[in-house]
């Protein structure tokens, strides 16, 4: 897959394709591939065929549609494994497509159209999955906007704005980002103050205060006050476009990875297609009649064909598919779910995985000699909090209502940017806010509140301090809950792999310590920005893991490409994520992550021993028929017997038992 990142982003817009599928119309947009729309052609017919040939009707129709089979499903990849020929390279698709004609030419058509089908859904399948990740890339470009205000000053005073494309910002320009708006280019602020979410880029659970000289990132999205800011980097060279461009790398490499039988399908196919050829040919340069030479040549191609190691493989793999997929994981190939197994290192993302992504009121602690309850601080400060539409705000009326508390109607309301909210409530005036702004200044009980907003901070919380009255009353302490199953998860997978999973977050250093102690992480990575996630999955592979990576939002997108495996929730999963992620956990339970690679490693076992159960018929077929004289039709047979072996034997996944024995071998 090819993408023109760099010109996307210059540009600032999505392509009508991308906002389709990433707005649900997937299979719209898949129909307009030709490899989908050929595969469905190819499966109408077989299923047609089939029907006709189990009904009992003419020969020459169900023969004609299962023909018609053919040209539709395996036209394709004939001709792209005869354009391989050109390149000196045996397709695979080429011997499938020759096999089945084989099969066909000594009356077998149905299994042959069988085959067609099977290799031209897996095609498809391939297709659909390389423009969902390139239409998923192009719509991550689409969070940040197409169109900037830009002020001919840096001062407020007398600056004259202008509407611009975020393309045509050069670096030194000013723009206007006004409460609400997304801001359009990485900068630096010269003025203003607010708060402004960048989940999106580092993943922080909580709106981060910006204030003159602090750092801002293009995709970002501004809070309550107006920041005027400096742009720094041009729009092709945002984060937000360096994702995208880390994200088409990483697709790039894992584009190349294949099932395990197709690495050695080469000399495989080689060596069968030189057996043919030579076992037609030798005979009849010492004199041996043309029709019983051509018969035992084509009986060995038969019983040699890769059809029972084709289907040994891929049932497995597929039925676990389903069986996960019912469960609540959506595994996305039959590649990924073999590569589950292979996991030996297993890197977390924290906010919205790990927890919850949504700020939980942990504690309350009151100051000395305070007049309140901590029930009376939750109803005073819900009540206040209430009109505020921050997230730290809605944490607090959260934790009152939850507490059944009464709250009481504010007589004046004031939001400030960056410092808090000021509500007068039964004739007193309450303030709430970062600790930064309401203690400078005061005096009383300031040295108490400071030594209890570090003990506070020091736990991993943001700090919020109440004040009534001007005087410091409260410290409430917010943070990012935990998953309930969060501990267990890292304890099966601990298992699983035989080492603990590594903590991969943008969050502050104190913060991740404190998840990463309640979930039972020793490995932590903080504060990284999107490619710092992706040189700590390089680091791990180069020491030789094999590395999943599990996680949720945009900022995760590069690591999840760049994984062996990369996992999504998929409840709060962003779109770029879930079309990177190779799985996705539908119900947001970590437990179905020890599940699945545990299913995923069943799988590998049955896979391996249908591979010796097909390797075992074809070696005893091909020394029959060359060592003495192989009927055709027991060749045949016996060749469709080792396929419907293999077959039902990789069938078996497909029962609810396999997943709950998965569970269970991940719990132990």
């Amino acid at each position: 897959m090819t993408l023109d990142i760099r010109a996307a982003a210059v540009g600032g817009e999505t392509s009508v394709s991308a906002r389709t599928a990433i707005g649900g119309g997937w299979w719209r947009s898949a129909w307009t591939l030709p490899e989908v729309r050929w595969a469905s052609a190819a499966t109408v017919l077989f299923l047609a065929g089939l029907v006709v040939d189990l009904a009992g009707g003419p020969t020459w129709v169900y023969w004609s549609l299962f023909l018609a089979c053919y040209v539709a499903g395996g036209w394709e990849p004939g001709w792209a494994g005869l354009q391989e020929l050109r390149n000196r390279r045996l397709d695979v698709d080429l011997l499938m497509v020759a096999a089945a004609i084989g099969a066909a030419s000594i009356g077998q058509i149905l299994d042959g159209g069988l085959l067609i089908v099977i290799f031209a859904t897996s095609g498809a399948l391939e297709a659909v999955a390389t423009k969902r990740t390139e239409d998923s890339v192009r719509g991550l470009l689409n969070i940040a906007p197409d169109t900037a205000t830009r002020v001919a000053t840096a001062d407020a005073v007398g600056a004259v704005e202008e509407t611009v494309r975020v393309a045509d910002l050069a670096v030194g320009d000013v723009v206007l980002v006004r409460p609400g708006e997304r801001i359009g280019a990485d900068g630096t602020v010269l003025e203003g103050a607010s708060e402004v979410d960048q989940a999106t880029i580092t993943g922080e659970p909580l709106p981060v205060d910006k204030a003159s000289g602090d750092e801002v990132f293009a995709g970002t999205l501004n809070g309550t006050g107006a920041l005027r800011i400096r742009v720094d980097r041009p729009a092709a060279e945002s984060v937000v476009a360096r994702i995208a461009g880390l994200v088409e790398e990483a697709a790039r490499t894992k584009a190349k990875t294949q099932l395990f039988i197709e690495k050695i399908e080469q000399r495989y196919s080689i060596g069968m297609i030189t057996a043919t050829v030579a076992l037609f040919v030798s005979p009849l340069l010492f004199g041996q009649p043309v029709t019983p030479t051509l018969l035992r040549a084509m009986t060995f191609m038969i019983v040699a064909s890769p059809c029972a190691v084709v289907l040994a493989t891929m049932p497995p793999l597929l039925a676990a598919i389903a069986t996960a997929g019912r469960h609540g994981v959506l595994v996305k190939s039959a590649v990924v779910m073999e590569q589950l197994g292979a996991t030996t290192q297993v890197a977390i993302d924290k906010t919205g995985t790990l927890t919850r992504g949504t700020p939980h009121l942990a504690e309350i602690r009151l100051l000395e000699n305070v007049p309140f309850t901590r029930d009376e601080v939750l109803a005073i400060a819900a009540s206040a909090e209430h009109p505020s539409e921050h997230p730290l705000a809605a944490a607090v009326v959260s934790a009152a209502r939850a507490a059944g508390l009464t709250l009481t109607p504010v007589e004046a309301f004031i939001a400030a940017a960056g410092l808090g909210v000021t509500a007068t409530i039964d004739g007193r005036q309450v303030q709430i806010g970062a600790p930064v702004s309401l203690l400078i200044g005061r005096v009383g009980q300031v040295q108490a509140a400071r030594s209890t907003v570090a003990e506070v901070q020091g736990a991993g919380a943001t700090a919020v301090v109440v004040l009534i009255d001007g005087k410091p009353i409260a410290v409430l302490g917010i943070v990012d809950q935990l998953r309930p199953e969060a501990a267990a998860a890292v304890e099966q997978l601990t298992q699983l792999t035989g080492k603990s999973p590594v903590l991969l977050t943008g969050d502050n250093a104190t913060t991740a310590a404190q998840i990463a102690a309640a979930a039972g992480i020793t490995s932590i990575h903080a504060e990284l920005m999107p490619d710092g996630k992706v040189t700590a999955v390089r680091e791990l592979q180069a020491a030789g893991e094999r590395v999943m990576v599990v996680g949720d939002g945009i900022n995760d997108a590069p690591a999840l490409a760049a994984a062996h495996v990369g996992i999504a929730l998929g409840g709060a999963g962003s779109d770029l994520t879930l079309q990177t992620a190779d799985a996705v956990i539908v119900r947001d339970d970590l437990n179905a992550i020890p599940a699945v690679i545990a299913l995923s490693r069943r799988a590998r076992r049955v896979v391996t021993a249908n591979l010796v159960i097909a390797a075992g018929f074809i070696t005893v077929l091909v020394i029959w028929d060359l060592v003495g004289h192989l009927p055709l039709p027991l060749g045949v047979a016996g060749h469709e017997g080792s396929t419907v072996v293999v077959g039902l034997n990789g069938l078996r996944l497909l029962r609810d038992a396999a997943w709950n024995q998965a569970r269970a071998a991940s719990e132990q």
